[in-house]
């Protein structure tokens, strides 16, 4: 928990492995997941490096196995997935795995060959099936036509397909007419047709006829729709010409004889060879079958395997190869905890491999070590959040651990209300308790992913606005009396209709009780007409008051960093006066809305002075309080007074004089130190520039004396000062927000109830129940989809611009680079999430 507070220390280490051993070690500590390797080979190319045969090795070996795992998907057989996760293999197993993968690959490319030649036979006789079949049909309609005038020419009609295409001149007396049968793509026909009665000047006849079934492309596998053709015509130039148009239309010819004799003996051989062909077809698909899930079985561990040896490789690149004493050397950063762990691991390795024992020596480092938080599967949401922001610096505040109750807190101001904080629990609930079927579940949707990926963030988000919808005492627009309202209406029912409006007078023991409703707002200010004054000065206040305890709040974490890093010069310059000048303008401000709260009131032992009519504004309050303008003092007892206590207007102005007198402390005092601790630097000759004033911590790296060009300085003090004192009136401003959008999703939910729920309630008789039916639908979708999905949305946005800009500028940095373990668990996901986006 200790690494959540602050980042865990992280050291420095160099790693001596024996060649032997090398592969073993890492493969212990990629299977542990601690070790962070440092390249030390950056200027060395990728494809010069010791190991870059074996990773070619490993890519030949991924690409037979994607090779693989194509063939099996197009086949729907499934691939056993046990989720066991086997250890790297050695490196005399990749030898095996290679003759492996090799001989699969070799014998299902041959399978595939055989298949499509297969395939392609089949088709082709097929084919000619049909054009045996469709073409004996032709000529019998040529052999007996029907008796036309012997004047009259043969002719062609696209149009008529019962004409004769040989009129009244039978078969045997047309020896010189030649013909071309084949098949042809039935999209194509038409444009076929066309360019042969234009190319050929209308002197060719065509007969064509559809295949009714599909036929498969041996190519690709695809069903594809065929017509057959038959084309006289009469002499060899023009069987040149249909034969070149044929060729550019793709279509294929095939022989076929004249006599009906030579037919029929044509077509019952295809018939015999069609069966033989379908029988060695379904034998070589059994095979190829067979070889598929024989591999289906084993290739998740395959790619698994081969996946850790390149990774383990990959890693091997990054070291130095020491000639002398034939090892490697490596340069890895380790968090402390876990250097015994690494030691266990390497020992491991060392013994797998019986080879010397790995050294592991701790370094002293000037570079800024990278930030690892360890977390949990709660806490890696949050962490996720702040991280998206910037990775905080080494050793800073995380802030993730304060983001675990203010996050879902401020959002739920915005999104308070009971009914539909309990839908987003109850989501939020759902996916925690199916957390392990679901997240064995590989879903490609993005969206999904990160809602499950946050589910502990939006069930404590549905959990705190459950408890901000009762304090504003709002489900779904309507309020709930559960305790009894505190007011009462005395009077009676004609007085109550002949007046638009009553005002209840707090005053009178008769309509109001004295005491206010036990949990939130009362039940019957949701019947009030100026429930929206109410609410707008109410959610107004409590927005500034929680904006200013969460900056505040933030200016504290910052004096946690200077007390670490032993900044006493920035404790002294920056948060002392930051903290005096919130504190006299912006938490003075709290302080008179809390004073207003208690003081006034509306009871019946008030005095004059103290009820509601004599209430100064607070706004006006404060403008006059920066302006330092006073007001008149009250001319009798029983008169309104502009100050809330005695002696209000001199401790205004004193505040706002310590205020102004923060400006130029925060601008001038740090480069004033700094300079001077410069001086006495130049002087003595030892030191850094805020050597004088700082110490650095023993957990911290050495970081060199640096001079500073005071100008520097100077330009970064006042950007400094600048964007506090001017972000911490925007910054108030800001967390407005929390106010404007709780109003506007409570008026969205009142505008939803009113608008499409109350149709439903006031109709009445049968109808009224059909309808309510339908009408509750409707409004229960447009509560899910608008108020629920998009004004969340809207409000989860908000609420992490809050934390990002108004509460994290306070004290975090950001400027850290994360700790990237080299893990199989992490390659393994990273891998398997780039095969699943390549489907």
């Amino acid at each position: 928990m200790g690494s959540l507070f602050r980042s865990e220390e992280v050291a420095l280490c160099q790693l001596f492995l024996q060649s032997e051993s090398a592969y073993t070690c890492v493969s212990e500590l990629g299977e542990l997941g601690l070790v962070q390797f440092r390249d030390l080979n950056p200027d060395v190319n990728a494809f010069q490096r010791k190991f870059v045969n074996e990773v070619r090795r490993c890519d030949e070996m991924e690409r037979k196995l994607r090779y693989l795992e194509r063939e099996i998907r197009r086949d729907a057989i499934p691939m056993q997935d046990t989720g066991d996760n086997p250890e790297a293999p050695m490196p005399r197993e990749m030898i095996d795995l290679e003759a492996n993968f090799e001989k699969l690959e070799n014998e299902l490319k041959e399978v595939n060959s055989n298949a499509e030649a297969l395939k392609r036979n089949y088709l082709e006789l097929t084919e000619l099936r049909h054009i045996l079949k469709k073409t004996q049909v032709f000529f019998d309609e040529a052999m007996y036509p029907p008796n036309l005038p012997p004047d009259q020419a043969p002719y062609f009609d696209d149009d008529d397909e019962t004409i004769n295409l040989l009129t009244d001149i039978s078969l045997h007396q047309l020896k010189h007419i030649g013909f071309v049968a084949g098949v042809i793509l039935r999209e194509r026909v038409a444009s076929f047709e066309r360019m042969l009665w234009r190319a050929c000047r209308g002197n060719v006849f065509l007969r064509q006829a559809q295949i009714e079934e599909p036929l498969e492309d041996p190519a690709t596998g695809e069903q594809v729709y065929k017509s057959v053709f038959i084309i006289f015509f009469q002499g060899e130039q023009l069987k040149l010409r249909v034969k070149k148009i044929c060729e550019g239309f793709r279509a294929t010819m095939y022989p076929c004889p004249e006599a009906p004799a030579d037919r029929r003996e044509m077509a019952m051989g295809v018939k015999t060879r069609l069966d033989d062909l379908n029988t060695v077809l379904s034998q070589t698909q059994d095979h190829r079958h067979r070889v598929l899930v024989s591999a289906a079985r084993n290739l998740r561990s395959w790619m698994l395997k081969v996946w850790k040896i390149k990774a383990i490789y990959h890693s091997l690149n990054m070291f130095n190869i020491d000639t002398i004493q034939n090892g490697l050397i490596a340069e890895c950063w380790i968090p402390v905890p876990d250097l015994e762990t690494v030691q266990l691991a390497l020992r491991r390795g060392t013994e797998k491999s019986g080879s010397l024992p790995a050294i592991l020596n701790r370094l002293s480092c000037v570079e800024s070590p990278p930030t690892f938080h360890r977390t949990n599967k709660f806490t890696r949401a949050f962490q996720g959040l702040i991280d998206s922001y910037g990775v905080a610096s080494y050793r800073e505040m995380n802030p993730a651990v304060y983001t675990i109750i203010t996050f879902p807190f401020l959002f739920a101001i915005m999104f308070g209300d009971l009914g539909h904080g309990i839908i987003m629990t109850l989501f939020g609930a759902w996916m925690v308790w199916k957390e392990k079927p679901l997240s064995v579940k590989k879903v490609d949707s993005e969206i999904w992913n990160i809602f499950f990926g946050g589910r502990y963030i939006i069930l404590l988000m549905g959990t705190f606005s459950m408890y901000t919808g009762i304090i504003y005492n709002d489900v779904f627009s309507k309020s709930l009396n559960l305790f009894g309202s505190s007011w009462h209406v005395p009077f009676n029912e004609s007085t109550i209709r002949d007046n638009r409006e009553i005002m209840l007078d707090p005053k009178q023991p008769d309509q109001y009780e004295g005491t206010p409703y036990p949990i939130g707002l009362d039940p019957l200010w949701q019947l009030a007409a100026n429930k929206i004054n109410f609410l707008n000065s109410y959610k107004m206040k409590i927005s500034i008051i929680f904006g200013i305890v969460h900056m505040m709040f933030g200016i504290i974490l910052s004096l946690w960093n200077h007390r670490f890093f032993n900044r006493r010069l920035n404790v002294l310059c920056e948060f002392i006066p930051q903290v005096l000048f919130m504190s006299c303008l912006f938490v003075y401000l709290t302080l008179l809305v809390f004073i207003k709260w208690v003081n006034y009131g509306a009871g019946e032992d008030v005095p004059l002075v103290l009820t509601p009519g004599c209430a100064p504004s607070i706004l006006i309050t404060f403008i006059n309080m920066v302006l330092m303008k006073g007001y008149e003092e009250a001319k009798g007892p029983n008169s309104c007074s502009a100050y809330m206590y005695d002696g209000q207007f001199y401790l205004q102005r004193m505040m706002v004089v310590v205020a102004v007198i923060c400006v130029p402390w925060m601008l001038v005092a740090k480069p004033y130190f700094l300079y001077r601790a410069s001086k006495q630097r130049a002087m003595l000759g030892t030191g850094g520039v805020e050597g004088a004033m700082e110490e650095t911590p023993s957990t911290m790296p050495v970081q060199p004396a640096e001079d500073h060009d005071m100008s520097e300085i100077l330009i970064h003090q006042g950007i400094h000062t600048i964007e506090f004192v001017l972000g911490s009136v925007s910054h108030t401003a800001s967390y407005l927000r929390l106010w404007a959008l709780s109003l506007a999703h409570a008026q969205l939910s009142e505008v939803l109830w009113g608008m499409v729920l109350r149709i439903g309630l006031s109709t009445a008789g049968t109808t009224g129940g059909f309808a309510m039916y339908f009408i509750f639908a409707a409004w229960a979708t447009l509560t899910v989809v608008i108020l629920v999905l998009m004004e969340g949305l809207s409000a989860f946005l908000h609420t992490l611009r809050l934390h990002w800009v108004e509460f994290q500028s306070k004290f975090y940095e950001g400027q850290g680079y994360a700790f990237v373990p080299f893990s199989f668990d992490s390659i393994l996901e990273a891998n398997e999430s780039t095969v699943t986006e390549a489907k």
